[in-house]
């Protein structure tokens, strides 16, 4: 059986609730990949990468990231080999080919319902971006090039909490806009940053919840996981 880690950044000033909410994310990503060992944890909660470990002879991680950054790239490999951990690591949540196309389906479907029409209205991506590299700040770019050319928004935007273009002055441009938080997991941005810059950008239009959050996710990181030659 093929044995994998979920693994998310989590939330230092909340650990428990985001850690909680990846290993129930774990168990439902199972009830679509049965031939595979299933388990989640965060990095910002002490021990948690450590239990999910114990006990797995050949384990994979699978970062529930939205890019190839300083984490995937830096600091998950450095937790790993200190805990002499040699596993692979998958590429993240955020490049799944996939991913894309649940976006623009999440997104048209929620004008939609609301009585829009998905082309009268802006799609605002919010997302976070780093102080650190581009890496977070080029995925969200990318993502919005692709969905260009996949949906019929009249226009789409990126908008950033900590590098420009920061989201308030994004949202200030689209006070009516469709806004999708561009991130893994419900936490602190999600919860506090985002709704923050939108209401101080005078935004009138609608927040949804964070696309990995979506119910469609436990399938397609199934479909990941399946994929993985490992």
């Amino acid at each position: 059986m093929k044995e994998f880690v979920l693994v998310a950044h989590g939330a230092p000033s909340d650990p428990e609730a985001p850690d909680a909410w990846l290993k129930a994310l774990a168990e439902r990503v199972s009830a679509y990949a049965p031939d595979c060992l299933l388990r989640g944890a965060t990095l910002a909660k002490p021990g948690s990468l450590e239990a999910a470990l114990t006990g797995l002879r050949a384990p994979t991680i699978y970062p529930f990231f939205m890019a190839e950054g300083w984490f995937t790239r830096e600091e998950l490999p450095r937790r790993l080999a200190a805990l002499g951990v040699a596993a692979p690591i998958l590429s993240p949540f955020g490049t799944d080919p996939d991913l894309p196309a649940l976006i623009a389906d999440v997104t048209t479907t929620a004008a939609k319902s609301a009585g829009i029409e998905p082309d009268s209205i802006d799609l605002l991506l919010a997302a976070h971006g780093s102080r650190r590299a581009h890496r977070s700040k080029d995925s969200a770019h990318a993502m919005a090039e692709r969905l260009r050319r996949i949906t019929p928004f009249a226009t789409i935007r990126v908008g950033l909490i900590e590098e420009p273009p920061f989201l308030e002055e994004v949202a200030a441009q689209s006070p009516q806009a469709l806004c999708l938080p561009f991130f893994a997991l419900r936490a602190g941005h999600v919860v506090g940053d985002i709704p923050e810059a939108l209401a101080k950008a005078g935004f009138r239009g609608l927040l949804l919840p964070a696309i990995g959050e979506h119910a469609q996710v436990p399938q397609m990181i199934a479909r990941a996981l399946q994929r993985a030659e490992v």
